[in-house]
């Protein structure tokens, strides 16, 4: 053979060398070095900023610290126990949830097919539903973002709020959910096992909180706080007022069927939802274990002889900001304690009885 065809010869090895590893590398997802051996999580407590962190990381230890690439740079780290008890803390907000709840899932450092998702963090509440310290499973959760809006000075005679979802004709009507994202159903089973194992908690309560409560001439708004079941409602516009919370009962309601009922507002659940869903369908989660826990912070409209206004703008001297941090615990804390203990029960779906 002469030494050009050797050098032919040798020339198509390589390429054909070089094609076949190419292909294989196609066909071959990209792992990241540390995701041969994934940290398995039994529980996964999801919180939005600090406080609601720290009510959680007050009871749990000794802990360690992972940090993950692309989490908020204010909590850039997840928290984990040695009984596999994670906290991670997202950023508040729609944006800030989705960002850091993707990032974590998508890290590789944690196994999470078998993992239950906690979200735990405060919120306003409907005075007709709960109270300040109120804490709150829900089975619903709704987006309340996804609307069209008119503004209130300038709604059409007759109508009973400026939203309307978008694409219909009337705030009466049902929107096509064309975002996919407008409402998700909880684990039924879940849930109930998480009330039953929390309602007869003793939940903690303030001096400031029982003053304010007691402006409201009606139950449950002037009564002590205790763990309830009713729907949440997300939206990164804070709102205040009888007007405004009414359309959260409505729409609620609308989106629902019927079957939800209004209870709490905050910024982030559909987002979080949202990215465990999607690595659901990937194979990295299942949704059908995840809880939400959210507790009454504030009341989103005032009671008799309060503004609108000073309702919002003075929401922190209504008292209930440090019993609903610490009615978070108190009340997910039984749910956690019984996956873990009996984790041989739990790894492979939520028990029957």
């Amino acid at each position: 053979m002469s030494t050009k065809s050797i050098l032919q010869f040798v020339l198509r090895c390589g390429l054909l060398a070089l094609f076949a590893w190419r292909a294989q590398a196609a066909e071959t997802p990209a792992h990241p070095p540390h995701a041969a051996h994934p940290r398995a999580v039994k529980v996964l407590v999801i919180t939005m900023f600090g406080p609601e962190g720290k009510a959680w990381l007050d009871h749990l230890g000794p802990l360690q610290s992972i940090k993950v690439p692309g989490l908020s740079p204010d909590y850039p780290a997840v928290q984990c126990t040695r009984d596999d008890v994670c906290v991670l803390t997202t950023g508040m907000g729609h944006t800030n949830a989705a960002a850091s709840v993707s990032a974590l899932v998508y890290s590789g450092k944690f196994d999470l097919r078998k993992t239950y998702f906690l979200v735990s963090g405060i919120a306003g509440i409907d005075p007709a539903q709960g109270t300040l310290g109120s804490a709150a499973w829900a089975r619903y959760l709704v987006d309340f973002g996804i609307q069209w809006e008119l503004d209130a000075r300038e709604i059409p005679a007759g109508w009973k709020s400026g939203y309307l979802g978008i694409n219909t004709r009337s705030g009466d009507q049902k929107p096509p959910l064309d975002y996919r994202t407008e409402v998700f159903p909880l684990n039924e089973a879940l849930v109930q096992k998480a009330y039953a194992l929390s309602r007869d908690v003793k939940l903690t309560d303030s001096p400031e909180a029982a003053a304010y409560r007691a402006k409201y001439p009606q139950a449950p708004a002037n009564q002590y706080p205790t763990v309830i079941q009713c729907d949440t409602l997300a939206g990164d516009t804070w709102f205040s007022g009888t007007a405004l919370g009414q359309r959260a009962r409505d729409w609620t309601r609308l989106l629902t069927d019927g079957k939800g009922v209004y209870c709490t507002t905050q910024q982030e659940d559909n987002a979080t939802f949202e990215v465990l869903k999607r690595a659901e369908a990937a194979g990295l989660t299942d949704t059908s274990r995840v809880a939400v826990l959210r507790s009454g912070s504030d009341f989103d409209r005032p009671p008799p002889g309060v503004t609108d206004v000073d309702n919002l703008l003075d929401y922190q001297s209504q008292g209930g900001f440090l019993p609903a941090l610490a009615n978070l615990y108190l009340t997910g804390s039984p749910l956690v304690t019984e996956i873990v203990s009996h984790w041989p029960q739990w790894k492979n779906g939520v028990p029957a009885q």
